[in-house]
């Protein structure tokens, strides 16, 4: 959902159809005290960047366990929501492990295709977990997974177009279409991408109202309140103005072709996507990348929160090396070397004080950003709830309908999805 997935499709692919996954392959063994076997692990991380360093993590827990095999596969993460779907459901092709975005462990777990992880080697010092971060991996008071990594979202702006304009990072919405007039009067260049295809990115201006998609605790559905008429609209007149250019598709390539070339100032984006940003021509120089608060709305300044975990497939037939596996790639020296080197942020405390941490301008910066994101709703048709939002969205900022009626749109497909919800 947050990052582009074409031009991974083909390669992942290639991959699934090469790799026999590990349920299907030779069963573990701990009996002589050592584990063996086969793991199969789907990573849903980004192709160039973020797989060479969780790949490279993976075979360090080989080293670890001589005989154990680790299959890595890398998927797309627009597609690996519903091919472990489809595997489970079939029970044939599920890995034993999969990199799960927040939203799908709660519906995973519904389902029954995740392993119960209390008391297994996988939640090796829990305590010392974000308690933000824990929230996702419970269902009915269960653990279905263990945190990876949490993020957050922000303003990526081009230092050197903002010296050239005389401005500086935008607190609220009034500011960005400030800074965007001058930077458009400076530069000739357009203030912000506002990618349209993704309503994970509509999620800071609807917190940014005081509104958001539905409230599980009252199961109600609210998107469609006031609140959310407001942040449709916010987003409109961003686009109306020339404040921001968007997108109905391939959102994520154009966003970041357009930021890294220099043809915009801003966008908005997370940590997962700082590795790829510094490979632009505008960030040979990685100083010249700022980072700030997503603007605030008229009631607040909201992000949301994300992340994602690691989850045991309920079938897999080899729980014990699986469970070491999930351990093992959420430890503190692991989530320190994913901080140096990607700049993603870690979910135990601990691992914020190594090095790799502490050093990273860009954990420094979203470590305060993600302790007040906003949760998103962790109930098993939390995922599902895009879909809707997406198509009214993207027709908002393209002219198709007016904020009005995107938000009526957006509840009555809620409500269909939501059994008894008011």
């Amino acid at each position: 959902m947050r990052r582009g997935i074409t031009a991974t499709a083909l390669v992942a692919a290639l991959a699934l159809a090469a790799t026999a996954c590990g349920s299907d392959d030779e069963t573990g063994s701990k009996s002589s005290g050592e584990l063996s076997g086969t793991v199969t692990w789907w990573d849903t991380s980004s192709v160039g960047s973020e797989d060479k360093v969780f790949k490279k993590l993976a075979e360090g827990f080989e080293k670890k366990h001589p005989k154990v095999d680790v299959k890595y596969v890398n998927v797309p993460f627009g597609e690996a929501q519903n091919k472990f779907k489809n595997a489970a459901q079939a029970g044939d092709g599920a890995p034993d492990v999969i990199r799960s975005e927040v939203a799908w462990t709660p519906d995973f777990a519904n389902l029954g295709y995740l392993a119960p992880l209390d008391g297994t080697a996988a939640l090796k010092n829990q305590d010392d977990f974000l308690k933000q971060a824990v929230a996702s991996t419970k269902y009915e008071d269960k653990t279905y997974a263990v945190p990876q990594v949490i993020d957050s979202m922000g303003v990526f702006y081009n230092k050197k177009m903002f010296k050239e304009a005389g401005v500086e990072a935008p607190a609220s919405l009034a500011d960005l279409k400030t800074v965007a007039k001058k930077i458009k009067d400076k530069t000739g260049k357009t203030g912000l991408y506002l990618r349209g295809d993704d309503p994970y990115y509509f999620l800071s201006f609807l917190y940014g109202e005081g509104g958001d998609m539905v409230d599980a605790g009252s199961k109600s559905v609210t998107i469609d309140k006031p609140e959310g008429v407001k942040a449709f609209t916010a987003v409109k007149e961003l686009v109306d103005d020339g404040t921001a250019k968007t997108d109905a598709s391939d959102g994520w390539e154009n966003m970041m072709q357009a930021f890294k070339n220099g043809d915009v100032a801003m966008m908005i984006n997370g940590p997962w996507a700082v590795a790829d940003t510094l490979t632009g021509k505008e960030f040979t120089d990685k100083d010249n990348l700022g980072v700030a608060p997503v603007p605030a709305g008229s009631a607040a300044q909201g992000a949301p929160q994300g992340g994602h975990n690691l989850a045991v497939y309920a079938g897999s037939k080899n729980l014990d090396a699986s469970y070491a596996f999930v351990e093992y790639m959420t430890s503190v020296d692991s989530q320190a070397t994913a901080a140096g080197e990607l700049n993603l942020l870690p979910t135990r405390t601990s691992a914020y004080a190594k090095k790799e941490a502490v050093d990273s301008e860009i954990v420094g910066f979203f470590k305060p950003v993600v302790e007040t994101a906003v949760e998103r709703p962790w109930i098993p048709e939390g995922g599902s709830l895009f879909e809707p939002l997406r198509i009214e969205y993207t027709k908002v900022l393209t002219g198709q309908t007016t904020p009005e009626k995107a938000a009526k749109a957006t509840g009555d497909s809620y409500r269909k999805l939501l059994k008894d919800w008011k």
